[in-house]
């Protein structure tokens, strides 16, 4: 790999940010997104032609014959932490950006736009063990260390990610306090067998996963000669011809997401994918706010 990830920090930060403030209120958006123990419910209130009508409580409305939408108190210092993938699964990449450098760039997008907003940034590295944690804390100065170390190739390990012993380690170790957890990583490695851990980490914080793809996680190319492929790790080399094996393989990886994305449901666990070969900003943003359209909001734990 190179001295340093192939990365566009800022740019991606004030493209990401141009969009949300597209987005109505940000911080009204922002707070709704994060709502936790972030805001606790005060009063109704008459709904008016500035508010969003999904934001009505219809039950209330009914009851007092009139529209009304829900007051909340703002408390401060939401804690928002980040679980990364730095296993080599994450070094891989068959477009401009590598998985990890793709993931680089969503985070510090993402991290950015909740500290610029008063809220704390956590973030713990998975690789096979937990590489390094630094808990909630309100200070830019965390984003620089975040990504000052995302960028660095040293980063990252020469193993896979051992992703569901981290998530049972960090589900002993995190308290509640935690506002919403964001998983970041291919998931690959991830089936059935975590379903217990999953559900655990999804019933004591709000969850979103990220799923960062390349296309070759996806698909094999249409091409009929033969191809090497190298491990990463072992050098070990072997040719195949891609075009014998591509509908075998489509079918295999279609039927693992749909796994996947059945695995989070169950588990309460919202989740978006990323592939390395499109642009992030418009997606990630309509994501969120679709997540205030379907109501799906963080709710208060115990």
């Amino acid at each position: 790999m190179q001295e340093k990830l192939n990365v566009n920090i800022p740019e991606r930060i004030s493209e990401f940010e141009t969009i949300m403030r597209h987005f109505r209120v940000k911080n009204i958006i922002y707070k709704v997104l994060f709502r936790g123990k972030g805001l606790e419910f005060d009063s109704y209130r008459d709904f008016t032609q500035d508010d969003d009508a999904s934001f009505i409580d219809w039950k209330a409305s009914k009851r007092a014959n009139k529209l009304l939408v829900r007051q909340y108190i703002e408390e401060r210092d939401l804690k928002i932490f980040f679980v990364i993938d730095v296993g080599s699964n994450m070094v891989f990449g068959s477009t401009e950006k590598l998985k990890c450098e793709y993931a680089t760039e969503v985070i510090a997008a993402l991290s950015h736009l909740i500290l610029i907003s008063g809220d704390r940034v956590g973030f713990a590295f998975v690789g096979n063990e937990i590489k390094e944690f630094n808990y909630p804390k309100n200070d830019i100065r965390v984003h620089q260390v975040l990504t000052d170390s995302l960028i660095k190739p040293e980063t990252y390990e020469e193993k896979v990610s051992n992703f569901p012993a981290s998530l049972k380690f960090l589900l002993n170790y995190l308290d509640k306090s935690i506002s919403a957890v964001f998983l970041i990583s291919d998931f690959l490695n991830i089936d059935e067998s975590c379903e217990k851990i999953l559900t655990s980490f999804g019933s004591k914080f709000e969850t979103i996963a990220l799923i960062i793809r390349d296309p070759l996680d996806e698909e094999l190319p249409e091409i009929n000669e033969e191809i090497v492929i190298e491990d990463p790790v072992s050098g070990e080399q072997i040719g195949i011809n891609p075009i014998t094996i591509y509908s075998k393989y489509r079918n295999f990886m279609k039927e693992r997401n749909e796994k996947l994305h059945s695995l989070f449901n169950r588990s309460g666990i919202d989740f978006l994918k990323l592939r390395t070969d499109t642009y992030f900003p418009p997606i990630l943003a309509s994501f969120l706010k679709e997540r205030v359209e379907r109501r799906k909001f963080i709710l208060p734990r115990g």
